[in-house]
């Protein structure tokens, strides 16, 4: 079978599949690559052609490239998605690209938020006219909520409850958050200058709006983490959307919600991807952790 006649039956069956526009475009450009680099590189136009060696010589491609082990990994992932397709689907034998060995990825402990570090970013923002009001009630959310920046810009006001949000996650699977009374005295007041902000104007259904009333967009969102950083002097820490949902993660945590209830607030589809987020717990947080939950400790108290 032609390479180009399998890829596009693949990139078809993964769109009935409900896949996210971004994700698509993510697969369309990587298997395009390795399309180009199979006919080119290896004269290979067929996919019974593809051998585990061809795609060994494309992952030291990717290297000999430039491409660092996190994203070689990520565009590998893709590769072996289509190939055990290609293999459920009995046009291979078997999914060659088991046998690949990529490249290991070094484990980064991600240097997170205090809680004097998130206030502050909250404050950071007033209630003077609807763009402070708005990041203000980002900020807040992002750490009280944990979601992904994604989720965040797709939020919709329908579907903004009294004490919970409805959020539609990665593969459009939805979860519930719930709302604290904390972060609801922010919204509230945030709704109100919204209100009033586009009274007699045309805007999106989003909860969270430009100034135009459009769509928050990927690099908005990014630039009102970046102000809040930049007014709090937060310095050697990654200031983005995922450090907040690192935050929330780790609090959870320390305040006492088990990995597996958290997992299913983060909407994280493994358990291993939450216990990452362990990873950059403080010596002294650990300890204080654990001495709650030490054997002996218990066992004094009876």
């Amino acid at each position: 079978m032609f390479l180009d006649d399998v890829l596009n039956e693949y990139l078809y069956h993964c769109m009935a599949k409900g896949f996210t526009p971004k994700t698509m475009k993510n697969k369309r450009q990587e298997l395009k690559q390795l399309k180009g680099y199979l006919v080119d590189k290896r004269g290979i136009t067929e996919l019974e052609s593809v051998t585990t060696y061809d795609l060994k010589a494309y992952v030291r491609f990717k290297q000999q490239a430039g491409l660092q082990p996190q994203s070689i990994v990520t565009i590998f992932k893709m590769i072996k998605a289509f190939f055990s397709w290609c293999e459920k689907e009995g046009y291979l034998k078997e999914n060659i690209a088991k046998k690949v060995e990529i490249p290991k990825v070094p484990k980064k402990v991600l240097k997170g938020y205090t809680l004097t570090e998130v206030q502050s970013m909250i404050n950071a923002f007033t209630y003077k006219n609807y763009i402070e009001a708005r990041n203000k009630a980002i900020i807040a959310m992002l750490a009280d909520c944990g979601l992904r920046a994604m989720e965040l810009r797709g939020l919709l006001t329908v579907n903004m409850k009294e004490t919970s949000i409805l959020v539609n996650g990665k593969g459009n699977k939805e979860r519930i958050v719930f709302i604290s009374p904390a972060l609801k005295r922010i919204l509230i007041k945030y709704e109100r200058i919204k209100k009033q902000h586009f009274k007699d104007k045309v805007t999106t259904e989003h909860y969270f709006l430009s100034y135009k009333g459009s769509e928050l967009s990927h690099v908005g969102l990014d630039n009102v983490i970046k102000l809040a950083g930049q007014r709090c002097c937060i310095d050697g820490k990654r200031v983005s959307p995922h450090t907040f949902r690192h935050f929330f993660a780790v609090q959870c945590i320390l305040n006492g919600i088990d990995i597996f209830t958290l997992s299913k607030l983060l909407g994280h589809s493994d358990i291993s991807t939450t216990q990452r987020y362990l990873q950059s717990l403080e010596d002294f947080e650990l300890i204080n952790k654990a001495i709650p939950s030490s054997p002996l400790m218990n066992l004094t108290r009876r």
